[in-house]
């Protein structure tokens, strides 16, 4: 288990990544994103700073069940 407050969870079957967040200690889920772009959006909308910079800073994101920035089917 990762203490990263964001997830970006395995590629689907379909394409996309689903992305939560924890936040006063329960996850929320982000949406599914098909892009780097669609998480900075879902940061941006969840109230992070530099949500560019954070993608890669593993205090803050954890890429689980594939390569970080690679959303393409699994």
């Amino acid at each position: 288990m990762t203490s990263a407050p964001i997830v970006v969870h395995r590629p689907s079957h379909s394409g996309g990544r689903r992305g939560t967040v924890r936040s006063h200690g329960q996850d929320a889920t982000l949406g599914p994103a098909y892009s780097d772009h669609d998480l900075v959006v879902f940061l941006e909308g969840a109230g992070v700073a530099e949500p560019e910079a954070t993608l890669d800073d593993p205090q803050w994101v954890e890429w689980r069940g594939g390569h970080a920035h690679e959303f393409h089917a699994a």
